[in-house]
């Protein structure tokens, strides 16, 4: 697989937008992770260091570092649950393992132990989505959701599990 002349182009656009080319590789590299349903295997930051010309070892430092993008294969949504300490003390350790068990998962930041057997979900525990005021919180592919209950968590999960996927919003 490649990216795609409409993925290509994309990239170039944002890149437009910055005065040095090497600015908009964190959003090439969203619209890479999109092309390739959700993650980036190595030819897809190859491609984006190629078309932003800028060294491939930039791309995958910045790949690598953060979490929000995906060297492996992941679900199709991810769900991202906050671990830190405001969402803990409201719940989200309860969360957590209802998802674990609902799921039949482990979530330990382990892309592999965190995915559905379906391939429909995966679950990753993150440190913080600065969200403290409406905690527990969690992301879904890119909403944000917050205050959540078992019963919320169940209602999105239910509803987002027959949509289709956003991995990134222009």
């Amino acid at each position: 697989m490649s990216l795609s002349d409409e993925a290509r182009q994309k990239i170039q656009e944002i890149a437009a937008r910055y005065p040095r080319r090497i600015s908009a590789t964190i959003p090439a590299l969203y619209v890479a992770q999109a092309e390739y349903g959700g993650w980036l295997p190595k030819e897809a930051m190859v491609e984006v260091a190629e078309e932003l010309d800028v060294p491939p070892s930039h791309v995958f430092g910045v790949a690598t570092f953060y979490t929000l993008f995906y060297k492996e294969p992941v679900g199709k949504h991810v769900v991202q649950l906050c671990t830190n300490l405001a969402c803990m003390l409201c719940g989200a350790e309860t969360l957590q393992q209802h998802l674990e068990r609902k799921f039949n998962i482990k979530i330990n930041g382990s892309i592999r132990d965190g995915t559905t057997a379906d391939g429909t979900f995966t679950v990753l525990p993150v440190e913080c989505l600065a969200a403290c005021g409406g905690a527990p919180c969690m992301i879904v592919d890119t909403e944000y959701y917050e205050n959540l209950t078992i019963e919320k968590v169940d209602k999105i999960l239910t509803q987002i599990a027959t949509q289709p996927t956003v991995f990134f919003k222009p």
